[in-house]
């Protein structure tokens, strides 16, 4: 009976590709039916679309010719310890046969990476499932039996300090442990002497246990020393295992807290990989609910809702996904029926509330808790329908992000009129529109006599031709300012005194690229 292909190759790229996997040649989308070992003195039966670990395959001509007879047994895939070369005999091969070929990264096992990808894929496997013996993603059972081990109370923490697991009997430990695991998240003290020490330093460059001096205590507080190791995935860094002990680990030990970190390392992929599939699934959804698609948001229990559709933007693109968790948990505390996901570079959120003002204060209560150093912004709408509602926040959210406002939240109806102006700008731009009439003049002579008429003109325009404040906008006397503004206005043959044509200057100065009139544009930022 044909295996039925559970998963596809692009899942797993996404799933692992950033830590243990690059895609050399051929196409990802591709299903996946089973994990097979390369024998060379074997012949197995293939399972059909089988993703193939290429164990000691080196020489060009032995993988091409393995490459050929896994396209005749129509494998998807051929795994070989990078660097794989780029081009030539292997990549033309790849081609030819349909089989893509995939670089594992120097220092990852050929036993994680079975494992992992089995777990993944779920090809095999119980619904039980466990990984090296334990249960899969139980990072306390992994703390226990490590702590067992060594016969010392342990910790599991992610690159931040934080405490992501701990072993019973931390008791035995000493005071910063007890402080450490109450709080779930090393000290701040302690971090920074365990930087100043080197002690990240050198745990982050060797796969050994690092043995570290006890921090410094009070009387009659005691102070352990502490033996840690890295929790790597290749040259990614996870995390690190720290014991509590009174004395260096023995050599048995020693080899016991490796294994054990090596075991750490799978789970964490895993539950990594788990979460990322959830964030996914979520996405999915959300990005279909916000089309409107009446079946995504019975899926998401908020069908027959009034909602209000929040855009969370953060400029830095490493910062994103954090936030959007965060948003996420902090949008289920407020109202625990809301939903939120990063889709493309904005995480969107549909809250059930009853007004803009309620979403709106939500929305601030957020960014107020994360502080302002990730420039994050908020715009809010109504979904009246969805797309519209989506819609309306985009555009608040676009004005926010010009830095022209000072405020972090907003409602389209608090912002639309720099709305309109931006989508204004977007139509001059994509038309290669130019000044024109009195504003041409003036660019002209500003550029031919390097003078200042057009700042001249918007420092008057935005102080509603009360000449004292414009002049002290642009820092001259008012004297010179008024001025300026008579030969600004025989250049340019204005008159200042029709509304209509201050009305045409100033919009011309609003919409106009800053490139072609110079001053302060309504610009966006990069």
């Amino acid at each position: 009976m044909t295996q039925r292909p559970r998963a596809s190759l692009g899942r797993v790229l996404d799933d692992l590709g950033a830590t243990l996997l690059e895609l050399v040649a051929g196409d990802p989308d591709q299903p996946i039916g089973g994990v097979v070992i390369h024998d060379p003195l074997d012949d197995p039966l293939l399972p059909q679309h089988a993703l193939v670990l290429g164990v000691g395959l080196r020489d060009p001509d032995e993988i091409t010719r393995v490459l050929r007879d896994l396209g005749r047994q129509q494998a998807t895939g051929l795994v070989l310890r990078s660097p794989v070369p780029r081009g030539g005999q292997i990549t033309a091969v790849a081609a030819a046969t349909g089989v893509a070929v995939l670089g594992l990264t120097q220092g990852a096992t050929w036993d994680q990476l079975g494992i992992l990808l089995r777990s993944v894929l779920d090809v095999g496997v119980a619904e039980s499932e466990t990984l090296a013996g334990m249960p899969s993603g139980d990072l306390f059972a992994l703390a226990n039996a490590t702590a067992a081990l060594l016969d010392a109370p342990v910790t599991i923490e992610d690159r931040s300090s934080r405490v992501l697991a701990f072993s019973g009997r931390q008791d035995e430990a000493d005071t910063a442990r007890v402080e450490t695991v109450l709080g779930r998240q090393v000290p701040d003290r302690y971090s920074r002497l365990l930087s100043e020490r080197g002690v990240f330093r050198e745990l982050y460059r060797t796969d050994q246990p690092v043995y570290v001096a006890p921090m410094p205590a009070t009387e009659p507080e005691v102070a352990l020393p502490r033996v840690a190791v890295a929790v790597r995935a290749g040259d990614e860094i996870l995390g690190s295992i720290w014991v509590a002990v009174h004395e260096p680990l023995s050599e048995e030990r020693s080899e016991a807290l490796r294994d054990a970190a090596k075991v750490v390392a799978l789970h964490m992929l895993r539950i990594r990989a788990d979460a990322d599939v959830e964030r996914r699934l979520r996405a999915d959804l959300v990005r279909t609910a916000l089309d409107g698609t009446r079946d995504a948001l019975d899926r998401l229990g908020l069908a027959d809702q009034t909602l209000v559709v929040l855009g969370l933007a953060v400029p830095a693109a490493t910062e994103r996904q954090r936030l959007a968790d965060a948003f996420a948990m902090h949008l289920g505390a407020v109202q625990p029926r809301a939903v939120a996901a990063l889709v493309g570079d904005v995480t969107y959120g549909l809250v059930p509330v009853v007004s803009e003002e309620r979403a709106a204060q939500i929305a601030q209560d957020f960014l107020d808790r994360v502080g302002d150093r990730s420039g994050a912004t908020i715009g809010v709408a109504t979904a009246v329908r969805l797309p519209q509602a989506r819609a309306s926040a985009d555009r608040a959210l676009r004005v926010l992000r010009t830095g022209r406002r000072t405020q972090r939240v907003a409602r389209l109806a608090d912002v639309q009129v720099e709305a309109l102006l931006l989508e204004l700008r977007d139509l001059v731009e994509a038309r290669g529109e130019q000044p024109t009439g009195p504003i041409a003049r003036l660019v002209a002579y500003d550029r031919d006599h390097s003078s200042t008429l057009v700042e001249t003109l918007r420092a008057w325009l935005d102080a509603f031709g009360d000449v004292t404040a414009a002049a002290a906008a642009v820092y001259v006397h008012p004297n010179t300012f008024r001025y300026r503004l008579r030969r600004l206005a025989e250049i340019g043959s204005l008159d200042l005194s029709d509304p209509e044509a201050r009305f045409a200057a100033m919009l011309q100065l609003r919409v106009l690229a800053a490139d072609t009139v110079s001053g302060g544009s309504l610009d966006e930022p990069c």
